[in-house]
């Protein structure tokens, strides 16, 4: 089966969680499709290695180290990446965190604000400073990433599941208020993907990989570059009429 291929050259993507998984698999995507680049995430080393490994295949990719939790660093993000690039057209608002599974009813407040911080008001704070600048250009497209507990309950991740559907109660409501300014807002919803944070699951005991993996319809785990391949979808022109969308990407779980 043929790659589907994108032009975004003269366009500059932002994606933050850019350090692994499918966020470092979505910045490799737009740059390989000619976009310009920011890599955010808080592992510095990290994300330094990831972008430089991309500058020196000859791509455009920047750098940021930034935690997603404090409004101002995003801020700041927001504005290194268009003081470098000279716009913002694209945005994958990926990063999150999971915590072990808890009985509801011991779950600490620590750990409830904790999750939340990273989860929805870091995807808040990303989307409100890229509208910030797609609002003034007039154009562009976000994804934020949800999951498949953005979609169904899960036993033991009551807070985790929360933070995944309130991600798709923002996009809808932000994509109706800024379509009539020319910007569209979805989310992508992945199922079991093989990522690092999945990798660390099956290390500690949550997660059987051969179970979840016979669980799907398609009978194996998804791929960070079949994330990144709907996402570069939600932002291309192949997707302009699309908004609104909580898009499932799961191998066929929730059917």
């Amino acid at each position: 089966m043929s790659e589907v291929t994108y032009d975004f050259t003269g366009k500059t993507a932002f994606v933050t969680g850019a350090s692994s998984g499918m966020g470092l698999a979505a910045a490799q995507a737009f740059a390989e499709a000619g976009a310009a680049v920011a890599l955010v995430d808080i592992n510095q080393e990290q994300v330094e290695n990831a972008a430089a490994e991309l500058t020196g295949r000859g791509l455009k990719a920047l750098a940021i180290q930034c935690d997603v939790t404090d409004e101002n660093q995003v801020a700041a993000a927001v504005a290194r990446t268009v003081e470098a690039f000279g716009s913002l057209d694209m945005a994958f608002n990926n990063a999150g965190i999971m915590l072990p599974p808890v009985d509801s009813a011991d779950e600490t407040a620590e750990a409830f604000d904790t999750i939340v911080a990273v989860n929805l008001r870091g995807v808040w704070a990303a989307t409100k400073h890229e509208l910030k600048q797609m609002r003034a250009q007039g154009s562009g497209a976000i994804v934020n990433c949800s999951s498949l507990g953005g979609l169904v309950g899960g036993d033991g991740r009551a807070t985790y599941h929360a933070t995944k559907h309130g991600i798709i109660g923002q996009t809808k409501s932000i994509a109706l208020q800024y379509g009539p300014l020319g910007i569209r807002v979805n989310a992508v919803c992945p199922g079991t993907i093989d990522t690092p944070m999945v990798a660390q699951m099956a290390a500690r005991g949550e997660l059987d990989r051969e179970a979840a993996a016979a669980r799907e319809p398609l009978r194996r785990l998804g791929r960070p570059e079949e994330i990144a391949a709907a996402v570069l979808w939600l932002c291309s022109d192949g997707a302009s009429y699309v908004t609104g969308v909580a898009l499932p990407v799961d191998g066929g779980h929730v059917a």
